[in-house]
């Protein structure tokens, strides 16, 4: 059976209120599941399990030890699941932010004196602000600004010896652009033995993750940004890499504990939840398909399906004269699209209707989409110059009739 869009709609009782949602990179509407399991775990999270008489494969792990503990455990699980790793590579906390100021400050025993890292115009600028506190010298990595594209052969320029830390967006948030990560990978290999971090969040609701096909050393991923709890995780490739990390908790601390800033038991219950949804979009495979496999074959049905409603968006608007979509429309970009993979996000300006006036006549025929945030990118890339723009952003419920109805209002201004 294929993509059910009808039953993916049902898993989001949200979707009842009449508006149409296009901001999933802004505000994700929040899956029933989710919000059910994490009402249940703030619940249970403080009670003491039972004690279990006997022993064995099936017995808790936790027995008489607070809920809390074992929902920690599980949310670590379901994550590892999400990228294809193992629940001890898994660091939990409350934003990815705070995740990555957490990291700057661990690696200070990897930035010696002119160590460098390569940061990029592409990753929010708060999580560039936490990397900036290694106190290594910065190289930047700059996207093309005719597609907003993060080429990979830059790196061989910016990557050497000296490098200690490589940050890489698999996806930008509001343009939709996929980096090239495998590529860039391999570039920084050849050239360094640094670290490659990877932000998935973007990436992650739209295509299903492989740390082993990127190559990546550490992938970060915020789950509130595919419908979850506020809840981020940096994965790492092998346990072994903490060995390498000075504590910032506690003296003595080991493993992912070193760099941990703790969660609430209640939220981290909606972990697995929010992986479980992305898993049923499809039916399960025969057997008895892993949570991996089942999340992998359903994200590849979500991502075809997501492709073709992207696909039309693109069509549809490109042909309304007055329409520039940022990084698509244009000469320059025109002539290397076939060449560049996008999640299902766009940003786009109507000339000569500034951005607060579109979004204002979008919301005024039920579609929610956002200001499209400024950044040194998108600046560079002529978005005030246009008057601003609107970045309109797919969701797994999203339909045919949604695209329709968001045309048709651009139309009646452009």
């Amino acid at each position: 059976m294929g993509y059910d869009v009808p039953s993916v709609r049902g898993l989001y009782t949200s979707l009842s209120d009449g508006w149409i949602y296009f901001n999933a990179h802004d505000c994700p509407q929040v899956p029933e599941r989710v919000s059910a399991a994490v009402a249940r775990s703030f619940r249970i999270s403080p009670v003491v399990s039972t004690p279990e008489p006997a022993g064995g494969s099936h017995a808790k792990q936790f027995s008489g030890a607070a809920e809390g503990t074992g929902l920690l455990v599980d949310a670590a699980v379901a994550v590892a699941d999400l990228v294809g790793a193992t629940p001890d590579r898994v660091v939990l906390g409350p934003s990815l932010p705070y995740l990555y100021a957490s990291l700057a400050a661990s690696i200070r025993p990897l930035v010696r004196r002119a160590s460098t890292i390569v940061l990029n115009n592409v990753d929010r600028v708060e999580l560039t602000s936490a990397l900036l506190r290694t106190g290594a010298d910065v190289r930047w990595a700059a996207a093309d600004l005719a597609t907003g594209e993060l080429p990979g052969w830059q790196y061989m320029d910016l990557v050497d010896g000296a490098t200690r830390l490589v940050s890489v967006p698999a996806a930008h948030p509001h343009l939709g652009v996929i980096a090239p990560v495998a590529e860039i990978v391999e570039t920084v290999r050849a050239q360094s033995r640094a670290w490659v971090l990877v932000d998935a969040s973007a990436y992650a609701p739209y295509r299903p993750i492989s740390f082993d096909e990127w190559g990546a050393d550490i992938v970060a991923v915020d789950l509130k940004e595919m419908g979850g709890p506020e809840i981020a995780a940096l994965v790492f490739r092998d346990a072994a890499m903490f060995a390498r990390l000075e504590s910032i908790t506690r003296p003595g601390a080991r493993g992912a504990e070193k760099l941990s800033l703790g969660i609430s038991p209640g939220l981290a219950g909606g972990v697995a939840a929010t992986v479980d949804h992305y898993a049923s979009f499809h039916d399960a495979p025969a057997g008895r398909a892993s949570r991996r496999h089942r999340l992998a074959t359903s994200m590849g049905e979500a991502a075809r399906y997501l492709n073709g409603l992207r696909d039309d968006l693109h069509t549809f608007l490109g042909t309304l004269p007055a329409v520039h979509i940022v990084g698509v429309s244009g000469e320059a970009a025109a002539e290397t699209q076939t060449e560049i993979d996008r999640i299902a996000r766009l940003s786009f300006g109507v000339v000569g209707v500034p951005a607060e006036t579109v979004y204002q006549r979008l919301l005024a025929h039920g579609i929610v989409a956002t200001l499209t945030p400024p950044s040194p990118l998108t600046e560079d890339m002529g978005v005030d110059e246009l008057g601003g723009a609107v970045t309109v952003s797919l969701s797994p419920f999203n339909t045919s009739a949604d695209i329709d109805q968001l045309i048709r209002t651009v139309a009646s201004l452009a």
